[in-house]
């Protein structure tokens, strides 16, 4: 018989189990038990703050603890969707992990139901070591989780080793407790492992789809919120865009970037959803003799200014795509600080640094002095015509020319201290990356793309370039190691937008580079030396190979 013995009077005895079924099932115990801890967690974390589930957390603990080169490598290879890999990666670690503790857990069930609640002191730990945490609360769903896997796991190894009926010991047999664990040919409760393993399966799906319900049901508060969100006509609007702002060449960026094409580069491994109806900004901290908080219906309230501003990822490569141009709607961040009684260093003020701070905990670093200076700071509330998408910030973020986004570009800011250099280092600094960071200047050859096959003859070369709060002057192509050829520059939007270029080449067949180089308004050269993104910005000719037929 394949799972079955006959006892000594012939009659079929308990079912039992070769080593190898016994080891399957104990893996599946403790998948269905890794399952019903996340699915557990999910409701308690709705309940909590959907910021406090186990995989956010310990995915943004990952993220703090991961070197920079890392980052760099991770946003590098896969963009935008870093994040994504890295939840994948967690839930990968938890279910190989879950595996072995339930295979563990077959021979010995305390050790395989302990490991799991270690899990859960693992997430629980995160949790309240994250930046947004709001106190012992987040610590619950791990907790509660862990002990609901753990109990789990528990229960459904202790069916695989316990007789399905009562039998008498045989002269001679030697219990489990003196072999130390279960054998192959113990028994087993078939019948009560598959009603219990269903069922756990069954009510942990639930619970899971109760989570996410709940979870969603906050989102849909804020997605209200940024529906009803109207902003009103600014009363200094952007001035149009001069007829001759763009050329004509199939390939090359659009001036204005769609917000759906915008590039996103941040720490949120799940994109907060604020009420734009509770959401609240203090402004305080040292220099600050009126300290103030207001509401999104008091920044609505106030004339805004909508503004074309080129925004730029520090972590972009020469040549990246970590760079768009918007147009914002926003209130002047330089008159809120005047309001406040704040002043920038060059006028006496005693703070020269601002640290805006994000509901998830971000802090970003920026000068006063350039946040005072004239330059059109924004604590913008639209984002080409609409109110932001939560991806980008929602209900609002900064957005300051001439300053790379890990030194100005605060998404989803709830709070703003001032400070000094000194006294504070913000998150990015921390890490190893630069207080201070102007943009550099810089420049991209759109079209043609990387090892593109044009066909000879005449062949536009185009692209953009941008030197934000300085202007691009002129830009240069460069054919192999031939001289330096002027590019046409479309007209100038503003100093604080990049600018598009073109030139036509005649293409000769066989293998070329073509390089560009750029020249702001103050006269500096884009430099040739390639320097890395950390600490302050790459640097480098950006260059593409192409093959002429």
């Amino acid at each position: 018989m394949r799972d079955e013995e006959k006892d000594q009077s012939g009659r079929p005895g308990p079912p039992r189990l070769a080593l190898g079924a016994l080891g399957a099932l104990g893996a599946l115990s403790g998948a269905l038990a890794g399952f019903a801890a996340l699915a557990v967690a999910e409701p308690v974390a709705a309940a909590v703050r959907p910021q406090s589930g186990p995989v956010v957390v310990v995915g943004g603990a990952a993220i703090d603890a991961t070197p920079a080169p890392l980052k760099d490598w991770a946003i590098r290879h896969f963009g935008t969707d870093d994040k994504l890999v890295l939840q994948l990666g967690i839930l990968a670690v938890l279910a190989l992990s879950a595996l072995a503790l339930g295979v563990l857990a077959v021979r010995f069930r305390w050790a395989g139901a302990a490991g799991v609640l270690l899990f859960g002191a693992i997430g629980a730990t995160a949790a309240l070591k994250r930046p947004d945490s709001v106190g012992l609360t987040d610590a619950l769903p791990s907790v509660v989780g862990a002990v609901a896997g753990a109990l789990l796991l528990y229960g459904l190894t202790g069916r695989l080793t316990a007789p399905a009926r009562s039998t008498a010991p045989e002269p001679g047999s030697v219990s489990e407790e003196a072999a130390g664990g279960p054998r192959a040919s113990e028994a087993w409760d078939r019948r009560g492992f598959v009603l219990a393993a269903t069922s756990a399966a069954a009510a942990s799906a639930v619970a899971g789809a109760i989570g996410r319900s709940l979870n969603g049901s906050s989102g849909r508060d804020a997605a209200t919120s940024r529906e009803k969100a109207v902003l009103p006509r600014p009363g200094s609007p952007a001035r149009p865009l001069p007829k001759r702002a763009g050329p004509r060449v199939a390939g090359i960026s659009p001036f204005i970037t769609p917000n759906q094409e915008f590039y996103r580069v941040d720490t949120a491994l799940v994109v907060p959803k604020v009420d734009a109806t509770g959401w609240r900004m203090r402004i305080h901290g040292k220099g600050v003799r009126r300290p103030a908080t207001y509401s999104f219906d008091d920044l609505l309230r106030r004339e805004l200014i909508e503004r074309a501003i080129t925004l730029t990822c520090v972590s972009n490569e020469v040549g990246g795509p970590y760079v768009g141009n918007a147009r914002w709607i926003g209130v002047p961040l330089a008159d809120l600080l005047t309001e406040c009684g704040v002043r920038p260093p060059s006028r006496g003020g005693s703070a020269d640094q601002l640290v805006a701070r994000s509901v998830d905990g971000m802090t970003i670093g920026s000068p006063v002095e350039d946040l005072m200076d004239g330059r059109d700071a924004l604590l913008a509330l639209g984002m080409n015509g609409e109110p932001l998408p939560f991806a980008h910030g929602f209900p609002v973020r900064m957005v300051v020319p001439g300053l790379y986004g890990f030194v100005s570009a605060c998404k989803w800011i709830e709070d703003i201290e001032l400070t000094t250099f000194d006294s504070y280092d913000p998150y990015w600094v921390k890490r190893g990356w630069a207080r201070r960071a102007p943009i550099r200047t810089e420049s991209r050859i759109d079209t043609p793309k990387p090892f593109a096959r044009p066909k000879a003859g005449t062949v536009m070369v185009a692209g953009v370039a941008w030197a934000q709060h300085r202007g691009i002057d002129r830009v240069e192509v460069r054919v192999d190691d031939g001289p330096w050829r002027e590019a046409h520059l479309a007209a100038e939007y503003t100093r604080d937008t990049w600018r598009q270029w073109s030139i036509p080449w005649q293409a000769t067949t066989g293998g070329h580079t073509l390089t560009v180089r750029a020249t702001d308004r103050t006269g500096t050269v884009q430099t040739d030396r390639r320097t890395r993104t950390i600490p302050d910005g790459a640097g480098g000719w950006h260059s593409v190979v192409v093959t002429v037929d």
